[in-house]
């Protein structure tokens, strides 16, 4: 009896510690999760998505059926967060969260889905009424095989970026706009009124963005009062001026941004002033 007692607990002890192993253990995902924060302007889009690969099998009419509503990627859908409003094609799209379906066709036209229920494992519950846009798009062939499911932010500016999908041969993509002047320029305005004026971050934000340029010509003049040792605010001062059509107010600049930057050993802004002067003159 004793002996058969110590064998079922040497079993319950082998039974427990094999549960013990297996709640510890780690291993790959077969489709890895990637997180990608992009900053778009001053606010960021987010996105998470599964990334399967094709291991030798077809992608689309195969993995991804044509005409029906595919999860794009695998296991969770992608998930988009914007952290405020954003522009896709000609509709607005409030801050939060979207779940993002696909509809591969073969004749590379692509429906993009996004839903207002983000929280989706695969497309077996997908419910057209919660759709909160699609629209269509044309897909590009691809030369070259891309074997791991690929999204990624490309064209990034400070209005926008394109968001892409990649796999296979095939790549689909589709733009996200932002407006971000309004609430840029009320910022800076409020700058204005305190004690530390931000006049050059605000004459670049002006110059890049064709508004106001005697603004911007104004506020480059204040940054660069009392300047002997930037040759980089001599530099935008110069564009700045150039931009005006004050070709010898931009080559003066210029001529001394280049002597700061030669005497500094800065060769990225002697090279970046001589590329002004050579434009003005």
């Amino acid at each position: 009896m004793k002996k058969r007692f110590l064998t079922l607990f040497a079993a319950g002890v082998i039974f427990v510690s094999f549960n013990e192993a297996s709640a510890q253990l780690q291993l790959p995902q077969a489709s890895s999760t990637t997180k990608i924060e992009q900053a778009i302007g001053i606010k960021n889009v987010t996105l998470v998505y599964q990334r399967p690969n094709l291991k030798q099998r077809q992608a689309f009419g195969g993995l991804a059926p044509y005409d029906q509503v595919w999860r794009t990627g695998a296991n969770n859908i992608p998930v988009l967060t914007f952290e405020e409003e954003v522009t896709i094609g000609q509709d607005k799209v409030p801050a939060g969260s979207y779940g993002l379906f696909t509809i591969p066709r073969e004749n590379g036209n692509w429906t993009i889905i996004l839903s207002s229920n983000p929280k989706q494992w695969g497309a077996y519950e997908y419910k057209q009424e919660e759709d909160f846009l699609r629209f269509d798009v044309k897909a590009q062939p691809l030369n070259d095989q891309v074997e791991t499911f690929t999204m990624a932010f490309e064209n990034v500016t400070p209005q926008g970026a394109d968001l892409s999908v990649a796999w296979d041969k095939s790549k689909a993509s589709f733009h996200i706009a932002v407006d971000q002047s309004k609430e840029i320029i009320a910022a800076i305005d409020q700058a204005m009124l305190g004690e530390k004026k931000p006049y050059f971050q605000a004459a670049q934000y002006y110059f890049v963005n064709n508004l106001d340029i005697n603004k911007a010509l104004e506020w480059a003049a204040k940054a660069d009062e009392g300047n002997s040792t930037a040759p980089y605010i001599k530099y935008w001062r110069a564009q700045i001026q150039l931009k005006a059509g004050d070709k010898a107010g931009a080559i003066e600049t210029a001529t001394q941004g280049l002597e700061m930057a030669t005497a500094a050993d800065n060769q990225e802004y002697v090279k970046l002033n001589t590329q002004v002067l050579n434009q003005a003159k």
